[in-house]
């Protein structure tokens, strides 16, 4: 079964964003393929095992495409993240569950807490998109089709707020990832210890000098 990371970047920035990302991803895992949609023509990386062409792109085209996988089995990440460790077992969740992600962060936001359609209790919140692990079935198939069209139809400048809803109202087996595989703030790792958690997965757009001085410091 095909296993494999997945990145949907718009624009140039972003597309080189997530190009950095895949380095950091081959660095600790070099059996892990990596494919990228992007509207950008021509690009090529060695980080980069395949490439697909995103017609008709927009801020959140990952509604869009994130049911395209090439993979069986898929990790999707936003561009602005970092891989500080060999995440393949990640993959083994799927061995019991249809999907894997993270509590968003910024919780008791306006924009975090709206909801959609229903009233949804808030011990259940937006799950944070840009770093989402599952396998294909017809259950994630559903859910990605019913996203899309969530969002296009909706007026929500957030993803999150439908893709909140449709889990909640879904049959998904989905676990609840640890905040070290979604790292959305700076001041975590400045406050964890060892014992506590290994940091994973970086995913802050704003720390992009952050990653090029980690690159740097570990001749990645």
């Amino acid at each position: 079964m095909s296993k494999g990371v997945l990145y949907i970047a718009v624009g140039e920035s972003y597309t080189e964003m997530a190009i950095a990302s895949a380095k950091s991803i081959k660095h600790h895992n070099q059996n892990l393929k990596i494919h990228l949609f992007t509207d950008q023509q021509n690009i090529q990386s060695a980080y980069v095992d395949s490439f697909g062409i995103i017609d008709d792109p927009h801020r959140r085209s990952k509604v869009d495409y994130i049911s395209e996988s090439p993979f069986n089995e898929t990790l999707y990440l936003d561009a602005d993240t970092f891989i500080l460790e060999n995440i393949e077992g990640l993959f083994e969740i799927l061995m019991r569950y249809d999907l894997a992600i993270a509590h968003a962060h910024k919780r008791n936001i306006e924009a975090t807490l709206q909801n959609w359609r229903k009233d949804i209790p808030s011990a259940f919140p937006q799950m944070n998109s840009g770093v989402i692990l599952y396998k294909k079935n017809d259950r994630t198939e559903k859910l990605f089709k019913d996203w899309k069209t969530a969002f296009h139809e909706s007026d929500f400048k957030k993803d999150q707020v439908t893709l909140r809803e449709l889990i909640w109202l879904s049959d998904l087996q989905v676990h609840i990832l640890p905040p070290e595989y979604n790292i959305r703030f700076k001041k975590f790792l400045d406050v964890w210890t060892d014992q506590e958690v290994k940091p994973m997965i970086l995913h802050f757009e704003e720390f992009t000098v952050f990653f090029k001085d980690y690159l740097k410091k570990k001749n990645i």
